[in-house]
């Protein structure tokens, strides 16, 4: 059964009504991420959010904005650019993520670098519990701390604690000058060395991307002196604009999030299999593995990665690599909290079985 109500307490409800008859409901957002997680174990109700799509206030002077979770994103940053300011999220797989998926699946882009994931804006949350209650936390002002912090908790958890109905966030000015810079060198070692020193300069970029065919690009956002000075010394080529647009698009059949210490990561990326299509965020420490079908290297880099204190998820892949590998790699020390939270919120397990670690 597809559901796809209108209201957040239309969604309440009809979530509770799938509880009380022990329906397993799996949350829809704009479906960008939904080859991430477990093969759900079963599924009797889709739940969608798309047509929870309001702006339901933005307040220009406090820099905040609260929305409902069906949204996309690419709506929402039109409407907070008519008063000159942007939520940073520019996530791969785009255009057509929803604000309530991208909070559930926790996926950030290259913006990452310097304005962190949407947890670190996210300021206030609303959402449907399986009891049929609406539950809210946070609030619309930045400086909201009371109560338990609900929002780290549901921030990432792929909907299986309750579905995210709206939510309020810290809004940024647009920048006052946003330059992109490129290189290509000829071997590997010449682009970490131009990643070292892009990541050196007084003024960071707000992105640093690495790719695996030895071409680095680098964004930054600030005044014009500023930024125009950093261009200047780091010397690369002008590049367009554009390209963080293109580059959002990228995604694949099968592929992999890589996470590790920054320091870490090359000691990663450098053992792929040659011709390994990868993209990554040296600054923050993330890579995106576009892996062929071969289970046993993927096994060997997750293995690596968690040694490292990171971690291999897959964001798609083949149900047969799912099973194989299992989507989120060894369960983490905090497992039985999890367990227990899952059964704090969602007793009767309906929502999203198999598809989270827990």
């Amino acid at each position: 059964m597809v559901e796809k109500p209108s209201t957040a307490e239309e969604l309440a409800r009809r979530l509770h009504e799938a509880a009380a008859s022990k329906s397993a409901v799996m949350p829809v957002g704009g479906g960008r991420a939904s080859g991430m997680g477990g093969a759900p174990s079963r599924c009797d109700v889709e739940l969608h959010t798309t047509l929870l799509d309001r702006v339901l206030e933005h307040s220009q002077a406090d820099m905040v904005v609260s929305v409902e979770a069906g949204i996309t994103l690419e709506a929402l940053q039109e409407e907070l650019g008519k008063a000159g300011q942007f939520l940073p999220l520019d996530p791969f797989n785009s255009p057509g993520h929803t604000i309530g998926g991208l909070l559930a699946t926790g996926w950030t882009g290259p913006l990452r670098q310097r304005f962190g994931s949407a947890r670190d804006f996210l300021i206030g949350i609303r959402v449907a519990l399986p009891d049929g209650h609406l539950a809210s936390a946070g609030g619309r002002v930045v400086k909201n701390v009371s109560g338990y912090d609900l929002m780290k908790l549901h921030h990432g958890a792929l909907g299986s604690l309750g579905v995210i109905v709206a939510a309020s966030f810290k809004v940024f000015p647009g920048p006052l000058h946003d330059a992109t810079l490129e290189i290509r060198t000829e071997t590997m070692d010449a682009a970490w060395a131009a990643v070292d020193v892009a990541l050196a300069l007084p003024l960071a970029p707000a992105a640093l991307e690495l790719f695996s065919e030895k071409r680095v690009l680098a964004r930054f956002f600030g005044s014009p002196d500023a930024v125009n000075r950093m261009v200047g010394e780091l010397g690369w080529k002008k590049g367009d604009a554009t390209v963080w647009a293109e580059h959002s698009r990228r995604a694949s059949e099968s592929w992999a999030r890589v996470a590790v210490p920054r320091r870490s990561l090359r000691a990663i990326l450098d053992p792929l299999p040659a011709g390994s299509n990868w993209w990554a965020s040296p600054g923050a420490g993330i890579a995106h593995w576009s892996f062929a079908g071969d289970v046993g290297t993927v096994r060997e880099v997750r293995r690596a990665a968690e040694k490292l204190e990171g971690s291999l998820v897959l964001m798609a892949a083949p149900p047969e690599v799912v099973a194989a590998l299992g989507a989120w790699g060894t369960p983490p020390a905090t497992i039985e909290i999890m367990r227990r939270l899952k059964q704090a919120f969602d007793p009767e397990g309906i929502l999203n079985p198999g598809r989270f670690v827990v």
